[in-house]
């Protein structure tokens, strides 16, 4: 295999590609009802292929990392802020009781199998896919006193537990979140994940993107006026039900005439009616037979959304702008959908605007441009990323990540992947409120996250893989098998109180909740691809927050108790 170790020197980012085309492929196979997923996939071809000997820089991995942890926040940021508060208290516990179990496990593990504090330590870095245990834990030994070969040794330790059990660490948390819990709650990550989008979209039905109503609300029809028919346009809009229709155009002979409220409809004029179902079907009455096909009378209707930036609308209900709007700014124009912090709400006349929501105009170009200017500013469709606000965004996050705090001789950070994580959700939710910058894709995000979790464990398979191996083989299985325990017991536990003490009933909610709680970011990789929405990343974002706290203080608590 030499050629195979040579190619992989010369261009180590071969292995990362074939790990992950090969791990997809492998994730994509079900056993019965099992299947591993692409990102599990990957982590274990990644450790076959390490085999032969590969060298990563661990820059690599670092910005694979950030670049997923902030398309993460980016897009739950909204979400995340608005749904701080007493709902929040359940997954505040939930990271505690995970680190606590943890905690007693890795203790009573280290007792019974004779580990010493940095195995002990190592183990519950690796068994909870907490690297930062590792430095906390080795300053904690450093602290001791002890002679200086003593002190290397026991830090030494710290590293072959991390690397003998990291890989299941990492795969243990995936089998629980994405296996295991959807069995003991007896619904499917992505049922629940549906429920919870529509329980949050207050019973305003959102479609997916290749989704479409089958008998849409808003229609435009052709009508021939009847012979006796003596009505105005005016008259005619006005009668219908609601006054919901518009008459855009109107077509006498072969001539198309500029269309008044007080035009009077003649006997074989042929007008083209657009509006809301009901109203455009009501109007018949007034008007005669639909016809089709008539030429000349196609009419191109735009959607736009609108930011609401009219400081005159703010605070002020949905009922009282319209009526103060007047009917020559909303004549020919249809809201069609009103979304505040990307969550839709149900268009009432009680409902309160706020500067920041989006509206969603429907109707000909003038209309649509005329009641925008009323309103705030058009947005325009972009496939492009603004890149001066994700850098931005990621290099303060990164900033962040930097900063320590000490409680007593413990230090406190965030890390890269809690700074990047807090700056996400704040640039997301400050982009939701201002969002004529910072453009930042749907597609983009997602590819974002896909290639950043995907290759970030597999960068973390090719630079463990050899070393896990390795030290299996020196120091037997029994560091192996405690750091199955300390992966799955603690994660068992802290499940079995959410679903019965602390009474989640919704799947993908507890997965993301439970994947945070364990800092599990492969973990919350699969629970995402299997919710197919961003329900799970809320709970995520706040558990993960404090596991990173949590979890990296186990560090000095294990090496004073083991």
């Amino acid at each position: 295999m030499e050629w195979l170790h040579d190619i992989f020197k010369r261009s180590p980012e071969i292995a990362i590609f074939l790990s992950l085309s090969l791990g997809y492929l492998l994730g994509s196979i079900k056993f019965g009802k099992f299947q591993l997923g692409g990102v599990a996939g990957s982590l274990l071809v990644a450790v076959v292929v390490s085999q032969v000997g590969v060298e990563v820089d661990s820059g690599v991995k670092a910005i694979l990392f950030a670049l997923f942890i902030y398309a993460v926040g980016f897009e739950s940021g909204p979400q995340f802020f608005t749904s701080l508060g007493k709902q929040s208290v359940k997954e505040i516990i939930l990271a505690v009781v995970l680190a606590a179990t943890a905690l007693a496990t890795v203790i009573v593990m280290a007792k019974l199998s004779g580990l010493d504090k940095g195995l002990a330590a190592g183990v519950a870095a690796g068994g909870l896919t907490q690297s930062a245990i590792i430095g906390t834990a080795g300053d904690a030994i450093a602290k001791l006193g002890l002679a200086a070969d003593e002190t290397k040794r026991l830090q030494g330790n710290v590293a072959v537990g991390y690397a003998v059990t990291y890989v299941f660490g990492t795969f243990g948390a995936i089998i629980v979140c994405v296996n295991i819990l959807p069995k003991l709650m007896g619904t499917s990550i992505r049922d629940d994940a549906i429920k919870a989008e529509a329980s949050m979209q207050a019973g305003v039905r959102v479609l997916g993107a290749d989704q479409q109503h089958a008998a849409p609300d808003l229609v435009g029809r052709l009508y021939k006026v009847s012979t006796g028919s003596k009505h105005t346009i005016g008259q005619v809009e006005k009668a219908a039900p609601g006054s919901l229709i518009t008459i855009e155009r109107v077509k006498r002979g072969q001539q198309l005439l500029e269309v008044a409220p007080d035009m009077l409809l003649e006997a074989d004029d042929i007008v083209l009616v657009v509006g809301r179902r009901n109203a455009v079907v009501g109007s018949a009455g007034l008007l005669g037979k639909e016809v089709y096909g008539i030429e000349g009378m196609e009419l191109i209707v735009q959607r736009r959304d609108v930011v609401v930036s009219n400081k005159d609308f703010e605070k002020k209900s949905f009922g009282q702008i319209r009526d103060a709007m007047g009917l020559g700014v909303r004549h020919g124009v249809y809201l069609v959908e009103y979304r505040r912090m990307g969550q839709a709400l149900p268009i009432t006349p009680d409902l309160v605007v706020q500067l920041g929501d989006t509206v969603t105009l429907y109707g000909a170009d003038l209309d649509v441009r005329r009641m925008a200017s009323a309103i705030g500013q058009v947005l325009v469709p972009s496939t492009k990323t603004d890149f001066v606000y994700l850098g931005a965004g990621l290099v303060a996050g990164l900033l962040v990540g930097l900063l320590s705090v000490k409680l007593g001789d413990i230090p406190l950070t965030l890390g890269s992947g809690g700074g990047a994580l807090l700056s996400g959700l704040l640039f997301g939710w400050y982009r939701a409120r201002r969002q004529t910058f910072g453009e930042f894709p749907a597609g983009a995000v997602q590819i974002m996250k896909d290639l950043g979790l995907a290759g970030f464990v597999v960068v973390v398979g090719l630079q463990s893989g050899l070393q896990a191996v390795t030290t299996i083989k020196e120091h037997g299985i029994t560091i192996f098998g405690v750091g199955v325990v300390v992966t799955i017991v603690p994660l068992i536990l802290t499940m079995l109180i959410g679903r019965y003490v602390l009474r989640y009933d919704n799947t993908a909610i507890f997965a993301g909740a439970l994947a945070g709680a364990r800092s599990g970011n492969p973990a919350f990789g699969e629970v995402l691809d299997k919710a197919q929405n961003s329900i799970p990343t809320v709970p995520f974002a706040i558990t993960y927050a404090l596991a990173n706290v949590l979890l990296t203080l186990l560090g000095p608590l294990i090496v004073a108790l083991a």
